[in-house]
């Protein structure tokens, strides 16, 4: 497999979840600017969508979306229990966890990183992500798990991770949320994390 990725993108999470589930897989980077691979190749050609993560299976068929490859690649190595197994109520329980960080969380911080975007709208934003955050802040002190689905690390987490780590160049305080924190760092400190982080060329 191949994954075609941004530095520090949304794709960061496949990248993790791939080195987690130990599979077999190369990386390509891809200028998104630009739309090309470090290869030279024209990215539209590969994904017409324009975006990371791109996902190219051993039979050159190309999957794309994340929420999409995170479940495929957890699926490709069962034992590691990257996702519940299919059709199982802790299975659609990972897809409302999936659905949330990319519809509330992911495509709440998108206008925050445009710079044409008004400060008094990034403020709305910046409420609106806050009551988010205080919904999954209640969800960890209510369970006492360490992640997502439990006490078992699973797809979701990695996704949160990697859209979390955005406020740090957003300059969007989680101090409020200090079980969020700890969360991250506990993410953070896992061997897989810091292999996709370093292979990325991220500090």
């Amino acid at each position: 497999m191949k994954l075609y990725y941004s530095s520090g993108a949304c794709s960061l999470a496949s990248h993790i979840l791939l080195r987690e589930a130990k599979l077999d897989f190369t990386i390509e980077k891809v200028d998104l600017k630009n739309k090309t691979t470090e290869k030279g190749d024209n990215f539209l050609n590969i994904n017409a969508k324009g975006y990371v993560p791109a996902l190219e299976l051993d039979n050159k068929q190309i999957l794309t979306e994340g929420t999409a490859i995170l479940q495929y690649i957890a699926d490709q190595a069962p034992t590691t229990k990257l996702a519940p197994a299919a059709g199982t109520l802790e299975r659609y329980r990972l897809q409302e966890w999936l659905g949330f960080i990319n519809s509330e969380i992911h495509k709440t911080f998108s206008p925050l990183f445009n710079p044409a975007t008004p400060d008094t709208y990034k403020n709305t934003v910046k409420e609106y992500l806050a009551k988010r955050l205080d919904f999954i802040a209640n969800y960890f002190t209510q369970s006492k798990k360490e992640y997502l689905m439990g006490d078992h690390f699973t797809a979701p987490d990695a996704y949160l991770y990697v859209v979390l780590g955005w406020s740090n160049f957003l300059g969007f305080d989680l101090s409020k949320w200090p079980n969020i924190k700890s969360f991250i760092e506990r993410v953070g400190a896992r061997p897989a994390v810091k292999e996709a982080r370093q292979a990325e060329g991220l500090s």
